[in-house]
């Protein structure tokens, strides 16, 4: 998210003004009764799927009547910060030409679709605007620019019509640049609610934002609670914005999105932002991931605890920077690519679900110099890996460019005869034809420098891919074993990428073949399968009574039982059964870590699926506080408690590293936690240096939480 604008900038501000005469105050919000039977569509799982994203008002300008006035508007799309005229009706219409089918995409991640400032803001002599849909005005209102809520429903409802799904993107970090001292700064950072004004950043005194100055990133918490450059920044422990952002998200599921991806998780509570998901969860599951942005070799285990704890999946950056570096950068070769793979298999719990990409609105664009077919074969690698692939608008046109704004440049055309469109069209279906390639493991069969060939299984599926990124070098490939079965098999993508056909024994193996340089080529086996195997799960997180989808194969199409740890669910809790796909209510069974298993009505039973967290109930976030907690030197201070939330008295599983910079300053300590609602908490602190666990003394600490809103404990440390 580089759009940003840094603090320091505010004092080269020219001149701001409001385009009133833009904005359209009668854009009603429809009822939770207009949106469409989707029932069809899987919003949980996005494994089979291919996203594609695009920055709206940079992709289709489908009705010019909306375009913005006066100095926020760039005929031609010359001045890449101010709007350019695309909409939602612009993507309607390529949904409708077919466009998006004949890449086999299936997912269509659009701009955060909410009202946006109308101001037009003057930096060093260059006006920028919120064509990009993260200056936030009011999240219960659409950006005019873009549509009405009846245009986005028609978008929803196009989408559906053709087996299509809609993410949106949602930034409830922050609203827009704002000032504490200059408040005709822009707007100031004001925060409606369906046209009524919550607050602006100056004169905020009922703290909708935190004013701590911005970040110098220097650390998470650092990052967490201070201004993100100069966005005006949402404090989310406080029982409005709770309610808001909660009210918010609704409004857009009952419009029937089927995702969202979450803008700068890594800036938020994540506390806050499981009790915010718990609540998604419980209300209309969908698919959500966040961007926790990483960069090339960055390793955060707060991003991997972020990933694996809080119900929410992730832009897969550490996937997303290794393939540049291989592919693109020519940094790395085949065997950091390979153990990319295997380190990230190791940390993810829901690897399925990373979702992974080439490029995006805040990279330099893939394209670089004369680099087709690296771009090819990049696709290829990410079309036919584990995740969930996302294509950046415009790379299956080669676009390029190098930074914000240039990487957002307006969509240059709409061939379908490219080489890369080809590619994507190819291989994208096969992530609904064959398992191995939507859920499959991953193993290394051949590699060298320059040449990965790699294998993906699920249960009878396999696929097998060959790419050789060498411009010169053809390689010879002998010793190549496969669990492909005895036969001849053609290039899927049909020598596309100068891939040939290849002969496997009744062994495995594969007879000595020549891969050309720059080739790629992919080899395909799917199998009905007899016995019952789950590929994915979906959502991570959620109580009682919520929906779980289970996607497999092998169920058959006569309900089973499926099992939550040693607690069985059958009948009507049971309220989908298909041979690929299972929907059942959530049981009550114990809280925590729960194992998913499928039992079919033949009785055989299928692999269990780890790492399902099961809530206690309801979820709230409350802040704890901590006081007189002193610590030797590499101690930090965590929390457990009587809870699954709180780890059960489990000092691995406990709460923290706790903060203690910001909110509040050692010795006293802080941290935002998601807990079950209106629950008795008994709790302690402890102290940790490594697999050293130093606890509290005295009697347990106790808590009832808040029903709903957000909470506060402060208590003493016990000797």
């Amino acid at each position: 998210m580089k759009w940003m604008i840094r603090k320091s900038m505010i004092a080269v501000i020219a001149s701001t003004f409001l385009l009133t005469a833009w904005l359209n105050p009668f854009m009603a919000i429809p009822s939770a009764s207009a949106a469409p039977d989707t029932s069809v569509l899987n919003k949980q799982g996005f494994s089979t799927d291919v996203i594609y994203q695009i920055v709206t008002d940079r992709f289709a300008d489908g009705d010019t009547s909306n375009n913005p006035t006066g100095g926020a508007y760039s005929p031609g799309c010359t001045s890449l910060k101010l709007y350019c005229g695309g909409d939602w009706q612009g993507i309607i219409d390529k949904i409708n030409d077919g466009y998006f089918a004949g890449m086999g995409v299936s997912a269509l991640w659009i701009s955060q679709p909410v009202e946006n400032i109308y101001s037009v803001i003057n930096y060093s002599g260059e006006n920028s605007t919120a064509y990009h849909g993260y200056w936030a005005r009011d999240f219960k209102r659409t950006n005019p620019a873009f549509g009405s809520m009846s245009d986005f429903q028609n978008l929803i409802n196009t989408a559906h019509d053709n087996n299509i799904k809609i993410i949106i993107d949602f930034a409830p970090n922050h609203t827009s640049p704002a000032s504490e001292t200059q408040p005709s700064f822009a707007e100031n950072g004001k925060l409606y609610d369906n046209g009524n004004l919550i607050a602006g950043y100056t004169g905020d005194t009922n703290g909708i934002f935190h004013h701590n100055l911005g970040t110098d990133f220097s650390s998470l918490e650092d990052g967490i609670y201070r201004n993100l450059y100069d966005l005006a920044d949402i404090n989310h422990h406080n029982n409005r914005t709770d309610a808001y952002f909660k009210e918010a998200v609704k409004l857009w599921l009952d419009m029937g999105i089927d995702g969202i991806r979450v803008d700068a998780v890594k800036h938020m509570p994540s506390g806050w932002q499981k009790n915010w998901m718990a609540y998604i969860s419980g209300y209309e599951p969908v698919f959500t991931f966040g961007e926790w942005f990483l960069g090339v070799g960055e390793y955060d285990p707060n991003n991997i605890d972020f990933a694996n704890e809080s119900g929410m999946s992730l832009l897969d950056f550490r996937f997303g920077q290794k393939v540049r570096q291989v592919f693109r950068d020519n940094t790395d070769n085949m065997y950091g690519l390979n153990n990319m793979l295997v380190e990230t298999e190791g940390d993810y719990m829901h690897i399925q679900d990373q979702v992974t990409f080439i490029d995006n609105h805040d990279m330099d664009r893939f394209k670089l110099g004369n680099n087709n077919r690296r771009l090819e074969q990049a696709l290829a690698f990410t079309l036919t890996s584990r995740g969930v692939p996302a294509i950046y608008y415009g790379t299956e046109q080669y676009m390029s460019g190098n930074g914000d704004p240039a990487n957002r440049s307006f969509m240059n055309g709409f061939s379908t005869d490219t080489t890369a469109y080809q590619v994507i069209g190819k291989l994208a279906p096969l992530r609904k034809s064959n398992p191995a390639i939507a859920y499959g493991s991953t193993q290394e069969r051949w590699m060298n420098n320059d040449v990965y060939i790699y294998e993906r299984n699920f249960g009878s599926s396999t696929a097998l891919i060959a790419i050789n990124r060498s411009e010169t070098a053809s390689a010879s490939i002998t010793g190549l074993l496969t669990s492909l079965p005895a036969g001849t098999y053609a290039d899927e993508l049909g020598g596309l990428l100068n891939g040939n056909s290849i002969t496997v024994n009744s062994a495995g193996a594969v007879t000595a073949f020549t891969l050309p340089a720059g080739a790629a080529a992919v080899w395909q086996f799917a199998a009905n399968e007899t016995a019952p195997i789950i590929g994915n799960i979906g959502p991570d997180l959620g109580k009682a009574g919520t929906i779980l989808t289970i996607d497999g194969r092998g169920f058959g199409n006569t309900k089973g039982t499926v099992y939550f740890g040693t607690t069985a669910v059958t009948g009507s809790q049971i309220t989908d059964w298909e041979d690929s796909q299972i929907q059942v209510i959530v049981p009550a069974a114990t809280a925590g870590e729960q194992s998913i298993k499928v039992r079919t009505a033949s009785s055989v039973d299928s692999n269990s699926y780890n790492s399902f967290n099961l809530l206690t109930g309801d979820q709230v976030s409350v802040r704890f506080v901590v006081n007189n907690a002193t610590t030797a030197f590499g101690e930090n201070v965590y929390l457990t408690g009587n809870t699954a939330e709180l780890g059960n008295w489990d000092p691995d599983k406990a709460i923290g590293p706790f903060f203690n910079q910001i909110i509040a300053a050692y010795p006293s300590w802080y941290y935002d936690v998601s807990v079950p609602a209106g629950t008795n908490l008994q709790f302690k602190f402890i102290k940790k240096n490594g697999n050293t666990v130093n606890w509290e003394g005295g009697n347990n600490h106790s808590y009832t939480a808040p029903a709903s809103g957000v909470g506060t404990i402060v208590v003493d440390w016990q000797p």
